[in-house]
């Protein structure tokens, strides 16, 4: 196959002029239900990635300090607060407001995360609607949440079971898909009755003040929902520290969550954490080969590949293998990548240059250990933004780097197999499991196939699908606990067991 490493027909060209990178936003953390700067009075300046040199927002660098008097407004928020004490229906009530203020301020809050972010704005557009979703989803269940009661443990005893909310809930989120991220996490803790305390990631943390705001004015008493701002070891870790927070929750990478999870195990605090993927799409003999190119594209490319459920390593029957990845590269040859403000890139830009650089540096480790690029493997017009080419690696050997490690960028890489069994056992030889596709026009053999694979959440036939009613999460390094569904809930709550006696009991003493 010839190799094509230059793009120009399908590269979208960044506008530079454009009047929306006219103005820097300025924004400050939520506390306590006020509007706060750093006590240090530093500041974060982000450069949207995919606009080089234009500055579009700026947020205060917190401290430990800052992180410690969000923590202390959760804390009384949850201790002497009335949310804990609200009824169900009471806290559903608030959450579909917060859901209703979300869509009336789709425009708004896309057009942050699309500059943040370097995703195309119809992305952004996209995942905004769906997280007023998730929102409505989780104030619907919150009225409905319940125990369970035990009638037959004996004629004069009674048992109960409890849900009471967790506590006060620190919430770590990474930058790749910042206001989904927290929209999966905080209605959930808050449904429960618990009060957060969340920590964006220093490159994209308009959004996530953006939403406590909104939720203040959409009724959240004061300290429910706080928002702090600055890097991760001086204002992140104080949430694993600090024995004031009940549960952790740390969404990204294995080094970073393995490094919280040993902090918060020191005061024995819950966490859950979703963590990296190196997601495998198997396609076997029988598949529509048309719709699994195209899903196939949309796997490993969506958000320029910095997706933790990223279709990253293309599983292939060899009976296929030339028919599908002509059918692949002719998608990735036509794809319109770019500038994220553009109506027609499909993917954008990477989150910073040192990133990009890092992806690059996967691309040579793979030509390095003998794979054969077929596509792309470079940057694109670095003086404009953070861009790299949609690149796709054949002859790839399961032990290569680019097969094993989580590459979070759009390089794909094929591996083919000749009977199910190796299929699966290939898809499983990771350290990860967070996610995996399966296509095949057989039904018994999709349904089979992902009965076998270890993997929190499967596809049959697509790709990067999700709903509100069902739970995600990880095996093996990809992380512990569920989010989402009934479960999500079960997450933020604790469970009482209560034994009740009716009438009088056999005597213990006879006197």
């Amino acid at each position: 196959m010839v190799i094509q490493t230059r793009f120009q027909d399908n590269f979208v060209e960044p506008n530079l002029s454009d009047p929306r990178l006219a103005s820097k936003r300025a924004y400050r953390m939520v506390i306590d239900g006020k509007s706060r700067d750093a006590e240090s009075g530093k500041t974060i300046e982000r450069e949207s990635p995919g606009h080089r040199g234009r500055v579009i927002g700026e947020w205060p660098a917190g401290s430990a300090a800052d992180a410690g008097l969000a923590i202390a407004a959760a804390r009384r928020a949850f201790d002497d607060g009335p949310w804990p004490q609200m009824s169900g229906a009471e806290r559903s009530t608030i959450l579909h407001a917060v859901a209703a203020a979300i869509l009336a301020h789709v425009e708004e809050l896309a057009l942050i995360e699309c500059l943040e972010t370097g995703k195309p704005l119809s992305q952004a557009q996209g995942e905004i609607g769906y997280c007023a979703d998730l929102w409505t989803y989780a104030a619907g269940q919150a009225r409905g949440l319940e125990g369970e009661t035990h009638n037959a443990i004996g004629a004069n005893r009674l048992g109960l079971v409890l849900r009471e909310p967790a506590g006060v809930v620190g919430i770590i989120t990474p930058w790749n898909f910042p206001f989904i991220i927290v929209s999966e996490r905080v209605p959930w803790a808050l449904g429960a009755g618990c009060t957060v305390v969340v920590k964006p990631s220093e490159f994209t943390s308009g959004t996530t003040i953006r939403l406590a705001e909104l939720a203040l004015e959409a009724g959240l008493p004061a300290g429910v929902f706080n928002v702090i701002t600055g890097h991760g070891p001086e204002a992140g870790q104080v949430l694993a520290e600090d024995p004031r927070v009940d549960v952790l929750a740390f969404t990204g990478s294995v080094r970073v969550g393995r490094q919280l999870a040993g902090i918060a195990a020191s005061n024995v605090k819950r966490v859950g954490l979703e963590l990296g993927g190196k997601g495998p799409q198997i396609v076997f003999a029988d598949a529509d080969l048309e719709a699994a190119a195209d899903g196939i594209a949309y796997g490993v490319y969506h958000n320029a590949g910095q997706c933790c459920i990223s279709g990253s390593r293309l599983i292939v029957a060899n009976a296929i293998r030339p028919a599908l990845l002509e059918r692949l590269l002719d998608i990735s040859r036509r794809l319109p990548f770019g500038d994220p403000l553009s109506a027609t890139a499909r993917f954008g830009a990477m989150v910073s240059q040192p990133h990009t650089q890092k992806v690059a540096s996967y691309v040579a480790a793979g030509l390095e250990d003998g794979a054969e690029l077929l596509l792309g493997g470079s940057t694109v017009a670095d003086d404009t933004g953070n861009f790299f080419a949609p690149t796709v690696f054949d002859q790839v050997r399961p032990d290569m780097r680019v097969a094993q490690e989580e590459i979070f960028g759009p390089v794909l890489a094929t591996i083919g197999f000749d009977t199910p069994q190796e299929a699966v056992a290939l898809a499983n030889g990771t350290a990860f499991g967070l996610s995996a596709s399966v296509w095949s026009r057989d039904l018994e053999t999709a349904i089979q196939t992902t009965r076998k694979l270890r993997a929190g959440r499967c596809w049959i036939n697509s790709v990067i699908d999700g709903t509100p009613e069902l739970p995600i999460g990880g095996y093996k390094m990809s992380g512990v606990g569920r989010e989402l569904g009934r479960y999500g809930f079960d997450e933020y709550s604790q469970f009482k067991g209560l034994h009740m006696t009716l009438g009088r009991g056999e005597p213990w003493f006879q006197h």
